[in-house]
Order: C-alpha cells, then structure tokens, then sequence
C-alpha cells in the first residue's frame, strides 16, 4: 500500500474533462509524433500496440502539453515508466483493438504521492469507464478469469477487489451497453463515476487511484494517449 495515503487523498477529485484543450493542428501533431516513434510492445493476446512518449521527440509539442496540463491541475511532475532505452518518458500511446480491461495505474513507488491521469483521444471512437471505486495499492489489473490472473505483464493480476467493495450486484443495462466484454461478478461492488465519450480534442483528468477500464463499444480500432502524473 502506498505510504502517504492521507495525503494523496487530499488532492483528489471527481474526475472530469477538459473541452478543446488541443486545437485541429495539436491533434494532428499528437497523431503524427505517434507515427514517428517506436514501438515498445505489440501484444497480440490483448490485441494492443504501445508507444512511449521518449522526451527526446517534439520538444515544442511536449512544452505545450505541459504547460497546458498545468492550466488545469496547477504543479505536478511527470510519472511514466521510462522507455526501453532507459529515455524518460511523458506518457503511453495506445492502439488498441479490443476494450482494455479493469485496472487500477497507482505505480509501484509507495513513496510517491500520485495524483492526476490523463486522457486524450486521438480518434472519436470509444469510451473509457471510471468507477468510484479507489485502490492504493500497487498498478493493478483485477479479474477472475485464471488465465488472466496467470498472465504476465507490466501490471499486478489479482480479484482482491472483490473482497474491498462490498456485495451489491453491479447494474445489469449498463453492463449491457458499455461492459459486456468484462465479467459481470468482475464488477461486483463497483459504481460508475464517469462514463467518458471520446471526442478530439478533449481531455479527460481523473485520479491515479480511480478504478477504469474501457467500454466494450470500439469501432474497429481506437488512439489514444495516456499520462501519469505525481505532487512535487
């Protein structure tokens, strides 16, 4: 468990969305630094393609973003995974081909006082759940199912979810309309806080320790680029 919870606590929030925060021309930047930088896993089981943001490309472009993240969430310091050459990094493109499943991006440093996530789409299809449920353990990807719970990856697999949230049966419509591709007993004792539509442009801001997961609604394919941030 993280060590300073009390203190992350008190720079949370309700998630929310930031409209227009890249114009026509920042969009089509951000699709294209995508193009322009290297592949660091194409992992055909989840059926997802990641690019990290190496801090060595578009200077101008991540000085923007930067000072535009902060309009909006005041001081912070950028908290992503390093790239596979050891290059800091400003975030995670990802292309994925199926709904990414429940999880939790809380890190592995517990000394580290996480606070905000970032979401941005770069292509209008596609949705992205969060729950009010929090976790303040390590990143986390929670399921029932034992070949997930036996795979291997960046993440933690566990179900211990299943015995922090309570009993209440999750809500059977909206399973059907955005979560089809999870386990219904998965979400057992989750509530939704946020059911976020893509749209370029916008930006969706909510805390590191707010469960998510995708919709099951993907059109072919999405884009999109994902950051982590902690307090000074």
């Amino acid at each position: 468990m993280h060590r300073f919870i009390e203190k992350i606590k008190k720079f949370e929030s309700k998630p929310f969305v930031v409209s227009n925060f890249l114009n026509k021309d920042e969009i089509k930047s951000f699709q294209n630094l995508y193009e322009e930088l290297p592949v660091e896993i194409n992992n055909e089981r989840q059926k997802i393609i990641k690019k990290k943001w190496d801090v060595q490309f578009q200077k101008e472009l991540q000085n923007n973003y930067i000072k535009k993240l902060k309009e909006n969430i005041a001081d912070f310091e950028m908290d992503n995974p390093d790239t596979k050459n050891g290059s800091k990094s400003l975030g995670l493109f990802q292309e994925s081909y199926k709904p990414v499943t429940l999880h939790v991006d809380t890190g592995f440093d517990f000394d580290k006082i996480i606070y905000k996530q970032t979401l941005l789409p770069l292509s209008d299809t596609g949705e992205t759940i969060i729950f009010k449920n929090r976790f303040y353990g390590c990143s986390t990807t929670f399921s029932i199912d034992p070949k997930e719970l036996a795979a291997k990856g960046y993440n933690k697999r566990s179900s211990e979810h299943l015995n922090l949230y309570g009993n209440n049966d999750f809500d059977k419509d909206i399973f059907m309309k955005y979560l089809s591709h999870e386990n219904l007993k998965n979400l057992k004792g989750l509530e939704i806080e946020m059911i976020f539509k893509w749209k370029l442009g916008d930006l969706l801001i909510f805390d590191r320790s707010n469960l998510h997961c995708s919709s099951q609604n993907i059109n072919i394919k999405k884009l999109g680029f994902t950051s982590s941030t902690k307090k000074l």
